[in-house]
């Protein structure tokens, strides 16, 4: 929690002026018992209404200044534990958007989320609360036993005894529920993970009928976490039963030995009840801490989550000194003996690779599953970064380059496109957001994705869904290209980005980006042989090694891997 007190320096200000209030309120709230001692002891004892109507109007008036400082604190605490909180979600979500692919795969999406929403706002909630109890309730407590003295030394024992029965109860309580704080969270983690693959798979739950497994599996962390909760509800639930047996169990103290010290003259009735208003302070300044302590052990667990994601060292991060990117060679993008090995991995992943992508070229990959391919090309833009070896684009090596830079001069359409709320405009302009309407228009047309977007009635205005769920999978694949052809950019990454599209339509497309993007360096995973055959350049990936480079007839005689590869899609005729 410690960890996170930085944010908290923006609003130091507001919690300086809460502070000032809180001691203002301690003050009245100490004064009230004093002011009703005098009214007993004097005002009634010697029968003088002038004097109880003053300081009963005392009275109201500390009564009135206590009730405003806990407004105005209420208000500023709000205001700092929000803030604070929208600053927290902001720098977490700047973090994680620099998060390489190895960081996302660490964490997970689900605990990523979680820790984003229900981390913080465990700890707003203790924030909010510790402004308004962490400094006036030891005030009050310390305040309380101070006044509580002077009323009567011979009584403060039964205050002391109350005090320590009161720790004890909460330290039995908070060494049994702690444990099941940092339970809840990862059970969250569970829960949402389980929650999130059930709606995006609940086509694939449907087809293969599988519902009642998935709701045994849902319903399984359920219990869990519901079990977890409840215990430690019932725990805390005990505390302020406990508490409130001692606070009547102290008054009826208090009455019992006060009555016989009146009765023998050695106290007076009202310093009794002032003592008595006193203890019970002190005992509700422990409550407003046990308060505290019921949520701190959460928010603390939920605090090193977010704490783990801000200290988290990226393995993919800007050069201190950048280089700039050679101006003459425009795209070219080379392999220099690549290794990559995936972290804890037993093996690389890729080894040995070497190649050269030029402009003006395509580069096709292919390779069975596993091969290596989609690693291969997730290392030109940094989503990973090289084990040993170089990755060079335009001469320079892509780890002395800034991310900004270099990704700037990729196009890249991912294995699963990916789309997002807005209109199809929206999500072409993702690429450039100041693109005319006619480099929108070419670059849907290059895609191949007129046909079905002059058929919709609101054309590129059309509203896509969240994640396009209300489009097919050809036509979000299609959008994507469009997308990437929006920015015009010298390196275009296709990652097995036609695998939805009929023959037709693919070999269209093809020949549109041939013509259309000469000068750019192209490289393209694929697994069907005819959507690489005519390309400048085939490299054939198997077990993370390249078995054989060169074009489509060259590769059918030397490569046996490629060999077998098209013979199990097309005939020899197709592929002569």
């Amino acid at each position: 929690m410690t960890k996170l007190l930085k944010y908290l320096k923006p609003y130091a200000a507001l919690i300086f002026i809460a502070i000032v209030l809180l001691i203002v309120q301690v003050v009245s709230d100490l004064s009230l018992p004093n002011y009703m001692s005098d009214i007993v002891n004097i005002g009634i004892r010697q029968g003088d209404i002038g004097y109880i109507g003053r300081t009963g109007l005392m009275m109201l008036l500390f009564a009135l200044l206590s009730a405003a400082c806990m407004v105005l604190v209420g208000l500023i605490g709000a205001r700092v534990a929000a803030g604070f909180s929208m600053d927290l979600r902001k720098e977490v979500f700047t973090k994680v958007e620099n998060f390489s692919s190895g960081e996302f795969d660490r964490f997970g999406a689900s605990s990523l989320i979680t820790r984003t929403t229900n981390d913080i706002t465990q700890i707003q909630m203790v924030v909010f609360l510790s402004i308004r109890m962490l400094v006036y309730a030891p005030l009050l407590g310390v305040g309380g036993a101070v006044m509580a003295l002077k009323k009567s030394v011979s009584m403060s024992w039964m205050i002391a005894v109350a005090v320590i029965v009161l720790v004890g109860v909460i330290f039995l309580l908070f060494s049994a529920a702690l444990p099941k704080f940092k339970l809840i969270q990862k059970l969250t983690d569970k829960l949402n993970l389980v929650t999130r693959e059930n709606l995006s798979g609940m086509l694939v739950i449907r087809a293969f009928n599988t519902q009642k497994f998935e709701e045994k599996r849902f319903d399984g962390l359920n219990r869990d976490i519901t079990k977890t909760n409840l215990f430690v509800s019932r725990t805390m639930a005990t505390l302020f039963p406990a508490m409130t047996l001692i606070m009547n169990g102290i008054t009826l103290l208090i009455v019992w030995v006060g009555g016989r010290q009146i009765a023998q003259s050695n106290m007076q009735v009202g310093d009794m009840m002032a003592f008595m208003q006193y203890a019970l302070q002190i005992i509700s300044a422990f409550i407003m801490i046990s308060m505290l302590f019921i949520l701190i052990p959460r928010a603390s667990v939920s605090a090193q989550r977010v704490a783990e994601i801000l200290d988290t060292d990226l393995s993919v991060k800007d050069p201190e000194k950048p280089e700039e990117l050679k101006k003459t060679l425009k795209g070219t993008v080379e392999f220099k003996n690549v290794h990559f090995r995936y972290p804890n991995a037993e093996r690389d992943a890729l080894s040995g690779l070497s190649f050269t992508a030029l402009p003006g070229q395509t580069t096709a990959i292919i390779g069975s599953a596993g091969a290596g391919k989609t690693t291969l090309v997730n290392l030109i833009p940094r989503f990973y970064d090289v084990t040993d070896g170089e990755v060079l684009v335009d001469g320079v090596d892509v780890r002395k380059i800034k991310q900004h830079d270099l990704r700037g001069r990729i196009g890249y359409v991912p294995q699963k496109s990916s789309l997002f709320k807005g209109t199809i405009d929206s999500n072409l302009k993702y690429a450039d957001e100041n693109a005319a309407g006619d480099e929108i228009r070419k670059a849907a047309e290059i895609s191949q994705s007129m046909e079905f977007i002059s058929a919709m009635p609101e054309g590129f205005e059309t509203e896509i869904a969240q994640g396009g769920k209300n489009v097919s999978g050809g036509q979000k694949q299609r959008l994507s290209i469009a997308r990437a052809l929006v920015k015009k950019p010298e390196i275009l990454i296709f990652d097995d980005s036609f695998s939805a599209l009929d023959f037709k339509t693919d070999s269209r497309l093809r020949k549109a980006l041939k013509s259309e993007t000469g000068g750019s360096t192209v490289i393209l995973i694929a697994q069907r042989v005819s959507s690489i055959m005519a390309a400048d350049r085939i490299i054939v990936l198997d077990e993370g090694r390249i078995v054989g480079i060169g074009k489509h007839g060259e590769l059918m005689k030397s490569c046996e891997t490629y060999r077998e590869i098209a013979l199990s899609q097309l005939s020899k005729e197709e592929l002569a």
